[in-house]
């Protein structure tokens, strides 16, 4: 396993090409219900996992988002938001992702509704936040070993690259309208950006996840692109996504009820790694997943939006 501690949006994972993983997921947030008490969620989206296995979630419905403690699988604490929707600075509006800066030791959350990327200190007695980039209809975060910053905008289809403190960026993938050319993006979700600065698009609509190298004009379907389906060879509405150091991509997807595995240079299907037996709030299924990331062991997470929960799958 590599793991470099400056860097912000994933662990890098080295997990063996024939991993398994229970397919019993344990409830590790939420999972009491829809709500706004301290041991609930509503209809969770992006999470991210901190290196002592503690982990962040978009709390969409309740515009706020929670920390959950490893081995606390009773409450969570509000870390940001939490004032009800709004566009003030102690404020979320249907937030959508978050990672850790471990720089500056601060959340930086895609604040959607309100437009804008924004960043909260995870000191404590923080009661607000402030404005990174405004004017982006933004879904995903993303940030690289030079702490550059990656946000989708699925209002422009495209995804650009800021150095922190900037408001324009550069583009990176997408940015020639909405469609499904490979110059093209449709509704880009979740990123994950590897440490060549490649960069890997949920492309939500287009059931697909495109790879843009650093620096090309055009992308590479590297799952899905096969039309909606259930086939192997299909996504259906992509959402988060992760790919380890060996290359291989895992794909939460969303209407399909699975997760799913890519392994580097096999394009024409997949394999799936969770799931499978149909929409659910067994300890087997899911219920639209969203978020998706990895721990240092390789244990799997999952945000299970319509069951208000968070799932933990061990590595095998």
């Amino acid at each position: 396993m590599i793991y470099s501690k400056n860097f912000a949006r994933y662990f890098r994972i080295n997990i063996s090409a024939n991993a398994t993983w229970t397919q019993n997921g344990v409830t590790i947030a939420g999972g009491h219900g829809g709500g706004n008490a301290t041991n609930q969620l509503s209809s969770p989206e992006g999470l991210f996992v901190d290196d002592d296995q503690t982990v962040v979630i978009v709390d969409n419905k309740n515009h706020r988002i929670m920390q959950w403690k490893n081995g606390n699988t009773t409450n969570g604490q509000v870390v940001a938001g939490g004032n009800g929707a709004g566009n003030g600075l102690h404020q979320l509006n249907d937030p959508t992702d978050v990672l850790i800066d471990k720089e500056t030791d601060s959340l930086i959350i895609c604040d959607n509704k309100n437009q804008r990327v924004v960043r909260w200190s995870r000191r404590s007695g923080t009661t607000q936040g402030e404005i990174l980039i405004d004017n982006i209809y933004c879904h995903g975060v993303a940030m690289d070993d030079q702490r550059y910053l990656y946000v989708s905008d699925r209002g422009r289809g495209e995804v650009r690259r800021y150095q922190l403190g900037e408001n324009n960026g550069t583009l990176v993938a997408g940015g020639n309208g909405r469609g499904d050319g490979l110059n093209q993006l449709k509704f880009p979700t979740y990123l994950f950006v590897d440490r060549q600065q490649n960069v890997y698009v949920s492309d939500h609509e287009n059931h697909r996840v495109m790879k843009w190298n650093k620096g090309a004009k055009e992308g590479i379907v590297v799952a899905g692109g096969q039309g909606a389906g259930n086939a192997l060879a299909q996504l259906y509405f992509p959402n988060g996504i992760f790919v380890d150091t060996l290359g291989t991509l895992y794909v939460a997807d969303y209407h399909n009820n699975r997760v799913m595995r890519w392994t580097q240079g096999e394009k024409k299907q997949g394999t799936v790694i969770v799931d499978g037996y149909g929409k659910g709030s067994g300890a087997t299924q899911f219920n639209s997943p969203f978020g998706l990331s990895f721990d240092r062991q390789g244990n799997l997470y999952v945000a299970d939006n319509n069951n208000h929960r968070v799932q933990r799958f061990s590595i095998e």
